[in-house]
């Protein structure tokens, strides 16, 4: 693959095709920061593969021209873009879903996108999860109208900011493992997620699993590596 370089010649890309063989999960792209000559090298990399691709943090102007990075010839369905998550697919095609049963929860509107971007990553692997959005507790009762739905799932994440006490509430009432996705959602002290993070880090619920604030991907991840391990599945070279 011909990379894109630095003025003093070092590679700027160096994609990591092998990743799926090692740990059952492909790369992903995280768009966010990186240039369209970056971007053009990695569609054109896994093009030449004729392999599917998952891309994260897409800014508003890498979506808007990311289908002109795309090789020439590249069919107009061989991007799949959604503005919520930030996300896009790159020669994806669905496939019969996997076992495993995850559920993504969102305590507000507010929470979707990062509750989108681990739906969107759960599609990409072939599971298709339980959405089940705007059940936070200063409505307690919208929660407990979901909550058999939830006891039935092998992995709830759940996704809030504020105070991030819906992780409590479900860590307390599911027996399934439970992935706690802090938001960036709230105001004032809130600040811009942290308080959230602390929050789920200190649950009186025992055992509830912590990724980064807004960190919907590294969530949906975690989870397939507790389905795949659960049904035994290894990652295939």
């Amino acid at each position: 693959m011909t990379l894109t370089t630095t003025t003093d010649g070092a590679p700027e890309v160096n994609f990591d095709h092998d990743r799926q063989g090692r740990v059952g999960l492909p790369e992903a792209v995280l768009c966010e920061g990186k240039s369209a000559a970056q971007l053009r090298t990695i569609l054109a990399a896994v093009a030449a593969r004729d392999a599917p691709l998952l891309l994260t943090r897409l800014t508003d102007e890498q979506r808007a021209t990311l289908p002109s990075l795309a090789p020439p010839g590249t069919p107009a369905d061989a991007l799949d873009i959604c503005a919520t998550s930030r996300t896009a697919y790159f020669q994806f095609v669905p496939r019969t879903p996997r076992p495993g049963q995850i559920a993504v929860v969102s305590a507000g509107s507010t929470d979707v996108p990062v509750a989108k971007e681990a739906v969107r990553t759960l599609r990409f692997m072939h599971i298709e999860p339980l959405e089940v959005y705007d059940v936070g507790v200063a409505g307690l009762h919208r929660y407990l109208a979901r909550a058999p739905e939830l006891r039935e799932q092998d992995v709830v994440i759940a996704c809030a900011g504020m105070d991030a006490a819906l992780v409590s509430v479900i860590g307390g009432d599911v027996p399934g493992v439970v992935i706690a996705v802090p938001t960036s959602v709230g105001y004032g002290v809130a600040a811009q997620g942290t308080s959230a993070l602390h929050a789920s880090l200190a649950s009186c619920a025992s055992g509830v699993v912590v990724v980064n604030i807004d960190n919907g991907y590294g969530g949906a991840c975690a989870a397939l590596r507790v389905v795949r391990a659960r049904a035994n599945i290894t990652p295939t070279r």
